[in-house]
């Protein structure tokens, strides 16, 4: 047994020394919004300009791959949620792996509960993985934040070590949008319902050669076309024919540029599929997006990329004036059975 539960509570081994800390599952809708809070909290104090809403927070874990009532831990004292941690499952690049995170309020950082929770998640992924993934080589991976050195040191005593670099990059100010026409034969069009389809599958085939792609399903294409801020009016879509060329999905997230007292626009998961690359299209693509986040009201631009992609990305995204804003680190080892 990796934990054992006790009226709603999960009792988790070598609880550090802190008074009125408990830890039960997430197991209820308004479960969400405290989780929300925790991990806008935790951002905003490490810097990071990603403050999710209890609705992202409950879309994303719908996803193919956790079981919040089994996979996450919130962890509270003193009638507030402090700590919280879990672990999904996907496959990435072909191989099974398991994605654990965690979040712990500011004021009891450094005090043992970091790497409390991390050998939970360990735990819990060993339980999973002798079920679900019984034979050959398991992964489990992290997604860390260049700046916190906490963390990273938490995860290389567990054995990760990094293994990839990703940016964030900032385009502050859009009045002035390089020119970068479409190549030849191809065009933009609005979106369309009936096209949603088929521009998830698009950008699915696109991710396939990106590096730690997780296959997409029937979930992920529900959690993309579900959240209340969906406008597929921001999204820029250039067509050869009837065949989808690339994809550029721009978001707006009111609450959080509310917080951060921004006008911010995002343009997540630009992709070209093979056939259209090293043509221009990458770079007219996400120029035609700053110039749709200008006419919606925005005055900056912000994307991540892998910085070790060979695609060329960081040398397109500095001509469209973006600069390196955040730095993070995926870390990774494989699952000792």
């Amino acid at each position: 047994m990796t934990q054992s539960t006790q009226a709603g509570r999960v009792l988790l081994p070598d609880t550090p020394p802190i008074a009125g800390l408990q830890a039960r599952f997430l197991e209820e809708d308004a479960d969400y919004e405290p989780l929300s809070a925790l991990m806008r909290t935790c951002h905003r104090h490490d810097g990071i300009p990603w403050l999710p809403s209890a609705t992202t927070v409950r879309f994303e874990m719908a996803l193919d791959g956790i079981e919040p009532a089994r996979d996450v831990v919130l962890v509270g004292a003193d009638d507030r949620l402090v700590a919280a941690t879990g672990v999904d499952r996907g496959i990435r690049d072909g191989v099974p792996s398991y994605q654990v995170w965690g979040h712990v309020t500011p004021e009891l950082r450094r005090r043992g509960i970091g790497s409390w929770l991390l050998d939970w998640t360990l735990r819990r992924t060993r339980e999973r993985a002798e079920t679900e993934d019984p034979e050959g080589t398991v992964r489990i991976q992290a997604h860390v934040d260049g700046e916190d050195t906490g963390a990273q040191a938490i995860y290389r005593r567990a054995g990760f070590e990094p293994v990839r670099r990703f940016f964030l990059m900032l385009r502050d100010g859009l009045d002035e949008v390089p020119a970068a026409p479409l190549p030849d034969g191809l065009e933009i069009r609005p979106v369309t319902p009936d096209q949603h389809r088929a521009i998830f599958d698009a950008e699915d085939e696109a991710f396939r050669d990106h590096w730690g792609h997780r296959d997409m399903g029937d979930d992920a294409f529900r959690q993309t076309f579900g959240q209340a801020e969906t406008n597929t009016n921001l999204w820029v879509v250039a067509w050869d024919g009837d065949q989808v060329a690339g994809v550029v999905e721009n978001w707006i997230w009111p609450d959080e540029n509310r917080q951060l007292g921004i006008r911010r626009g995002w343009l997540e998961r630009v992709s070209v599929r093979r056939p259209w690359r090293r043509r221009g299209l990458g770079r007219a693509l996400t120029a035609a997006s700053l110039v749709r986040l200008r006419e919606a009201g925005m005055d900056q631009g912000m994307l991540g990329v892998d910085a070790d992609n060979p695609s060329g990305a960081l040398v397109l995204y500095d001509s469209l004036g973006f600069v390196v804003d955040r730095r993070s680190f995926a870390y990774r080892r494989q699952l000792d059975r």
